[in-house]
């Protein structure tokens, strides 16, 4: 489902064509304090190839990105003490600082619903050995708090499979727990809680390379960083690892790499490009048919996240469907087809966010809603995790400073999008009691949050 029933507004970035983005250093006053950690040599459970490459690569990204550095460089292979006392020097540096950020790559596991990063000298035999032997999340969490940051970011490559599940350990099999980001922070995972991130077998995990080579990009905020970061590590992986995002609402936006600026008209009058001879223009790339099946997953993943579904319940002509959707929005010929020009006006699209989202199951009764998410898909599982086993396929999602409004009586129920969250209570009660039946609005939100 996923679309507004009363219609969307897409709004198209204008780019200056010609002009190349380039590294731009952060903002000189901006300071900023980074704790990178990277266990791979295990004492007493599976030892892990690239933890410590993972760590020494983001460390020297961060480094170069203005960041200072916890011990001057990634801290590899430390042991419970170590480790203790590596968060206990984040907490004190970042006093003051304008970002913090954690990194850690190892092993991670959950223990009665909290989250632990595994030391290398851990050896737990029973439940109640975690807080002595292992780093609980929150710890680090709590360093952040209170020390006058404007943004904060924990980033965990730690959701591998649990090492200790055959010792009794009431852990999960695998992945992490879903955290609620404090105020101000973003967390973010190598791939949704409860599920198993990979390790890699290039040198660094998919998670990490992806991740470093994406905060490099100049003019990306945050949201759309840790996106861009989703959609790699989605492709990368044939979607067996998709990356998840929790966020409390940010004050202002963060670039790792601020914009460049742009060049001004008279700057462009000073040189124009000539045209190039005919011999050498490339042919309309509205007719220039996609055909390599990365590109293809590429554009089927955006006109998900524009709430454009590329695979509804008619099967393969869904595709071209969203296609034609989305070419009539931008006022193209809706033919369908999968061109070059339709993915470049894609990537073009401005970042949609916030993203909420109200999901339903009519079989089992169960629902769930999220909000303030940076990508529909977040917005989407997050919600569909409230509802237990059941699947809850019926989805509205919304984004930017649209609400939503979910209505229900014995006979009917709605799901309705509008521009506040009164009308959209209001037009999900209208639709909903139609059928003759007095409903209720079971749950309303805005997608920043608000309204609820």
């Amino acid at each position: 489902m996923g679309g507004d029933f009363s219609g969307k507004i897409w709004k198209i970035a204008t780019l200056a064509a010609g002009l190349a983005l380039t590294l731009a250093a952060p903002a000189a006053a901006e300071k900023r304090v980074a704790l990178v950690i990277g266990n791979s040599a295990y004492q007493n459970v599976t030892r892990l190839d690239n933890p410590r490459n993972d760590a020494a690569l983001m460390a020297e990204t961060l480094g170069t990105l203005g960041f200072t550095l916890i011990g001057g460089r990634a801290q590899l292979d430390l042991d419970k003490p170590a480790m203790d006392l590596a968060v206990q020097n984040f907490g004190r540096q970042v006093q003051g600082a304008d970002v913090a950020l954690f990194y850690y790559a190892g092993h991670g596991v959950q223990v009665s619903g909290a989250n632990y990063l595994v030391p290398v000298s851990a050896n737990p035999t029973r439940e109640a050995d975690v807080d002595f032997q292992m780093v609980d999340v929150n710890l680090v969490l709590r360093q952040m708090q209170g020390s006058g940051t404007r943004l904060n970011m924990v980033i965990l490559d730690a959701c591998r499979n649990n090492p200790f599940g055959a010792r009794g350990l009431r852990a999960s099999d695998g992945g992490l727990a879903q955290m609620r980001a404090p105020e101000g922070t973003l967390i973010s995972y190598a791939t949704q809680p409860g599920n198993v991130a990979l390790d890699g077998t290039d040198g660094h995990s998919p998670y990490t390379k992806a991740l470093a080579g994406t905060i490099k990009q100049a003019g990306l905020d945050i949201f759309q960083t840790f996106n861009q970061v989703g959609l790699a590590v989605k492709r990368q992986t044939g979607g067996s690892q998709q990356p998840w995002v929790s966020s409390s609402p940010i004050d202002g936006n963060f670039y790792f790499v601020a914009p460049a600026p742009a060049a001004s008209s008279q700057q462009l009058a000073v040189a124009p490009q000539p045209d190039p001879p005919a011999s050498t223009l490339r042919p309309d790339p509205d007719r220039i048919p996609i055909r390599d099946p990365v590109l293809l997953r590429e554009l089927s993943d955006r006109l998900f996240e524009l709430n454009y579904d590329p695979e509804p319940l008619d099967g393969k002509n869904g595709m071209r469907l969203a296609i034609s959707k989305f070419q009539d929005k931008v006022k193209m010929t809706p033919n369908g087809e999968a061109t070059e020009g339709v993915l470049t006006r894609l990537r073009k699209m401005d970042d949609l966010k916030p993203w909420a989202s109200i999901v339903y199951g009519p079989d089992g009764d169960k629902w769930g809603m999220s909000w303030n998410h940076a990508s529909r898909r977040a917005a989407i599982d997050d919600a569909r995790s409230k509802c237990g086993a059941n699947k809850c396929p019926m989805e509205l999602s919304f984004y930017g400073s649209r609400c939503g409004a979910f209505a229900i009586s014995d006979a009917s129920w709605s799901l309705i999008q509008r521009d506040t969250v009164q009308l959209a209570r209001k037009a999900a009660l209208d639709e909903c009691g139609k059928a003759g039946k007095s409903c209720r609005i079971i749950g309303a939100v805005c997608a920043d949050g608000s309204g609820r």
